[in-house]
């Protein structure tokens, strides 16, 4: 038997029941939970009616008796009560991890949050698109509200400095071309056939193609990584405070460089591969510029030339649109402007291939081949 202390908590036990007296709270229990896990034997009933307080931890004491060894609570107050029952609610198994399911089902959960999210990032840039055609009407309306030094600033970005990687890049392209299928056409004998290959793929999808990858790794990170700085910095915001729109300000110059520049770049492209091609020729199959030449206007009909300068305001306007709306949907720290540079580089890519394949197919079906 154990005395019950009025300044403490204390207990007693007797016939299978254990009556508590004085308040269960942290500051007085004292060696309670030490002397509740060595009884003797496990009671039937515990008596509440001598608590007079009691708080989280003596709830919990009384709420593990109940848990282990299935005891009934008698004489418990509206307010033990009531504390025991939150105790007992909360007191659950802690996962250190989620349930994982089957592999199958992570798949699935997989592809379920991908495509939700392509369908929301494509949703999003339908509607940046709009937003920027009514900021495009807006300026057409209002000349004066036309940003000439942004728009030729961008040219300078886009297309200026763009040129001597994209010139490099197409020039040793033109080079590989030449080369790989000049080794399987010797084979036939139809060496002197490497022109039209040459020629062709240049004009037709890898001039413009390879242009718009470059100018998506290069601008539109870019537009992605400038336009996020200043929206983390709060300085879209500020813009909008003092009257300026940001759609006219900093997506309008971005998008008109893009889209007047890479037609330009794409014709640039596909001279500097005919270049790497016909010194190649030259050098390694005796073929003399002139002949490259001559052979090139005869091979390549000028509706190649337009497909390739077709294509190619559409994908600049892709990879500035694509920019440019990652850029704004930065938010919270500066670990969101390397993600959304990523998708932004990732979504104008991918775009940019889908549209290729979309004009290869219209292209055939009028007989653009």
């Amino acid at each position: 038997m154990t005395t019950a202390h009025a300044a403490a908590a204390d207990f007693t036990q007797d016939d299978r029941i254990l009556r508590c007296t004085g308040p269960w709270t942290l500051s007085q229990l004292g060696d309670v939970p030490n002397r509740l896990e060595h009884l003797d034997r496990p009671p039937e009933t515990v008596d509440l009616s001598g608590v007079d307080r009691m708080d989280t931890v003596g709830a919990w004491l009384v709420h593990r008796l109940k848990r282990d060894h299935a005891v009934a609570i008698e004489g418990a107050n509206d307010k033990a009560q009531e504390l025991i029952e939150k105790v007992s609610t909360i007191d659950k198994p802690l996962r250190s991890k989620p349930d994982e399911g089957s592999p199958v089902q992570r798949v699935l959960a997989h592809v379920g949050d991908a495509t939700i999210i392509a369908g929301r990032t494509l949703y999003g840039l339908v509607e940046f698109f709009g937003a920027t055609l009514i900021a495009l009407w807006n300026v057409i309306l209002n000349p004066k509200r036309f940003r000439g030094n942004a728009v030729i600033k961008q040219f300078e970005v886009v297309g200026v400095d763009a040129l001597a990687i994209i010139g490099l890049m197409s020039f040793l392209i033109g080079i590989v071309i030449a080369q790989q299928g000049a080794i399987q056409l010797r084979q036939f004998g139809a060496e002197v056939y490497t022109i039209n290959l040459v020629g062709r793929l240049t004009f037709r999808e890898l001039g413009v193609l390879m242009t718009a990858i470059m100018v998506a790794g290069r601008s539109g990170s870019a537009f992605a990584a400038q336009i996020g700085s200043m929206k983390l910095a709060e300085e879209v915001d500020a813009m909008r405070t003092i009257g300026l729109a940001p759609m006219e300000a900093l997506v309008l110059p971005r998008v008109i460089a893009a889209v007047t520049m890479m037609p330009m770049l794409a014709f640039y492209a596909a001279m500097m591969a005919l270049i790497g091609g016909g010194l190649f020729s030259w050098f390694s199959l005796d073929l003399p510029p002139v002949t490259f030449v001559a052979r090139i206007r005869e091979v390549v009909p000028m509706t190649d030339v337009y497909q390739g300068l077709i294509k190619a305001p559409v994908f600049g306007l892709i990879i500035a649109m694509a920019g440019c709306f990652q850029g704004m949907q930065v938010e919270g720290n500066a670990e969101a402007v390397g993600l959304r540079t990523t998708s932004a580089v990732v979504q104008s890519i991918f775009l940019v291939i889908v549209l290729d394949a979309f004009f290869a197919v219209f292209f055939a079906s009028i007989g653009w081949i």
